[in-house]
């Protein structure tokens, strides 16, 4: 049986296990995950947080990532000012990006989620408002969802990806992982 491995993926984490950057190492998969043999399926950017899929099975890994089919990833996303009716429905009807038009997305403006803090902090600005939205995407093109939001007015403060499929982040803290329910190891 595949073993899949659900991970609360921190800010600034890479989504790889080595860091070929020349610099100061940067944290990788390789300082939370100790198991051999699990790649990721798919990835999130250094500065965005949440679900992160691994497998050693290459194709259940290539179904979760490859975007012929249209996994919905879900993200819990707070946006730079008070996004009205009319800026949701444009990424609701798919936005243009400078690589083309977006597929019509799932949003829906939601109450501040009970996150844990990031490290570091989002900027507070008392003058500038903010609000979350939900938004479900079933692409994978790179920073799609900051760019959807930057598209229209308003720039992405933070991005938690919460559910990938039917697998979700419930319970796994962030940097901890375990494996996925119906998944076993070996």
């Amino acid at each position: 049986m595949a073993r899949l491995i659900l991970f609360n993926k921190p800010y600034g984490v890479l989504c790889q296990f080595t860091d070929e950057r020349t610099g100061p190492p940067r944290p990788t998969l390789a300082d939370h995950i100790k198991v051999p043999g699990v790649y990721p399926a798919g990835r999130l950017d250094l500065d965005s947080e949440g679900l992160l899929l691994l497998t050693d099975d290459g194709r259940l890994q290539a179904r979760i990532a490859d975007p012929k089919f249209k996994t919905p990833k879900t993200y819990l996303v707070q946006v730079e000012g008070d996004a009205q009716d009319t800026e949701i429905d444009r990424l609701r009807r798919g936005v243009d990006l400078k690589d083309g038009r977006t597929l019509p997305a799932e949003v829906e403006r939601i109450d501040d989620p009970a996150l844990w803090p990031r490290d570091p902090p989002v900027r507070f600005r008392k003058s500038v408002p903010d609000c979350w939205l939900r938004v479900t995407i079933r692409e994978g093109r790179n920073r799609q969802v900051r760019r959807m939001t930057a598209a229209v007015g308003h720039p992405t403060l933070r991005l938690v990806r919460w559910r990938i499929g039917d697998w979700t982040l419930d319970d796994v803290p962030p940097g901890e992982w375990r494996d996925a329910p119906g998944a076993g190891a070996r």
